[in-house]
């Protein structure tokens, strides 16, 4: 009479624990799914960087309806959700006749979306660079780019990379939202493998490394920059 309530204890302890047999075997899948992430994140952080460098060469503008159209687009990227953004460009595009595939509407939405937060990043690091030293600069014979490029952009990498590197990793986390246009990236492919192997705790958990991983790397990189560009400027 006692065997059956053993047996099903055991079972319950069982299945209580991680199924680490589970964990190696579906690992290499979500390794290719994570390369997606960091593929689709990467590029939409390298033309971002360019979108961001236009919307703020776009406020120097005299001609004040210029103007308004860099801030009147920022204002509207920052004031909707990138969950909105991407369902209005991939489903919203093609009435539009614009047809994108999952990825590269992933991407770019990705770029124009954090270029927004970028060029605010850039313009307040920019600003934030003493004016006399400009003047000083034009004083000397220094045109507005070289005064730009020499004297105004070393003094304000510091701060424009740590604040470009925290909107990178923010970008990278929300990289998980392509998930709903199909891009099978790392939360997809976890969770398509969840509803295969009924394995939430085990899946999520090797998932959560795996962004662990991309975010301390970014970090890493972000920080390895910020010290190159103010090797000169800190003792």
């Amino acid at each position: 009479m006692l065997w059956p309530s053993r047996e099903l204890e055991q079972q319950q302890q069982k299945g209580m624990t991680m199924d680490f047999d589970l964990m190696v075997e579906v690992t290499p899948l979500l390794i290719r799914a994570a390369w997606v992430t960091i593929d689709i994140s990467s590029r939409a952080i390298f033309f971002g960087f360019f979108v961001a460098c236009g919307l703020v060469f776009l406020q120097t503008f005299r001609f004040a309806p210029i103007r308004w159209f860099a801030r009147g687009y920022i204002s509207v990227i920052r004031g909707t959700p990138y969950f909105v953004q991407l369902l209005l460009v991939f489903y919203g595009g093609p009435s539009l006749g614009l047809r994108l595939d999952p990825i590269t509407c992933g991407v770019v939405v990705g770029a124009f979306n954090i270029g927004a937060y970028m060029s605010e990043a850039i313009r307040g690091s920019i600003e934030s660079v003493d004016k006399g030293q400009s003047e000083a600069a034009r004083s000397l014979g220094f045109g507005k780019v070289q005064t730009m490029v020499s004297i105004v952009l070393p003094q304000a990498a510091s701060l424009m990379i740590r604040s470009v590197g925290v909107l990178a990793i923010v970008l990278i986390k929300n990289s998980s939202l392509v998930s709903i246009i199909s891009v099978v990236e790392l939360t997809y492919q976890a969770q398509r493998l969840i509803g295969s192997t009924y394995k939430p705790l085990e899946i999520f958990t090797l998932s959560a490394l795996m962004y662990i991983i991309i975010i301390y790397a970014v970090m890493g990189i972000i920080e390895l920059a910020y010290r190159r560009a103010t090797r000169y400027t800190t003792q």
